[in-house]
């Protein structure tokens, strides 16, 4: 069993966990390839207990209840090839987020969030249905040798799923997340974070999210579940 604190920095809606990021942390701790349902929004500077059932689920519970389970299991998905940087340069300066955002303050996509601070990924449209972001790991994100932790690049991949199947529109909350890291980007790189719609059905959407290099080489990708607000 691990004792989690998940820091008030780590938000998405102000006063809970940003769901990529909270993924991210357990399979970061249980050093495993997981699929992580969210149960319960996670509460911010609240002792969390991690813990691994006999079947090899991870689950992270507060006092009182269950806050996520995690499932070992492989990411099996097809990503497309990444825009030219530029492009995603471009499309990040009509991020939809910049005129309404419900969370503005959120640690991945907020566009309160100052530079070092949050993420600050802000992924816009491309022709091709594709959303786009460039983005600049600062060095708080560091693990000790100079490359991205684990936990913030599944952060990564959260926000610009949300805005490939909702386009900043719908009030939508993460209900589950898979992803793998195929090879963690060092802080300093100029990466590219994409985000596209796999499919609908009612309040569920699927999204799947990718990282890619400075060279243009995949780095990370991850699948997440969407549930629409009634």
């Amino acid at each position: 069993m691990t004792t989690l604190t998940i820091a008030s920095r780590y938000n998405g809606p102000p006063d809970s966990g940003n769901g990529g990021y909270v993924c991210g942390l357990i399979a970061a701790t249980a050093r495993a390839d997981l699929v992580v349902r969210l149960l319960s929004p996670p509460p911010l500077e609240t002792p969390l207990t991690l813990a691994q059932e006999s079947d090899g689920t991870w689950v992270l519970s507060s006092a009182t209840a269950p806050i996520a389970r995690g499932t070992p299991a492989k990411l099996d998905l097809d990503v497309p090839s990444p825009p030219q940087y530029v492009r995603a340069v471009w499309a990040s300066q009509h991020y939809p987020g910049f005129r309404e955002h419900a969370f503005p303050e959120c640690f991945v996509c907020g566009p309160h969030r100052r530079r070092g601070d949050g993420l600050r990924i802000f992924p816009g449209l491309l022709e091709s249905g594709v959303v786009a972001a460039p983005w600049l790991p600062p060095d708080s994100l560091d693990a000790g040798d100079g490359k991205v932790a684990v936990e913030f690049l599944w952060a990564a991949l959260d926000c610009p799923g949300y805005f490939a199947v909702s386009g900043g529109r719908r009030l939508m909350l993460l209900g589950e997340m898979q992803a793998h890291v195929d090879r963690r980007v060092h802080v300093g790189e100029s990466c590219t974070v994409i985000g596209w719609k796999i499919g609908v059905e009612g309040r569920k959407y699927l999204a799947g999210t990718a990282i890619f290099d400075e060279d243009g080489e995949l780095c990370a990708r991850a699948r997440a579940l969407w549930i629409e607000r009634k």
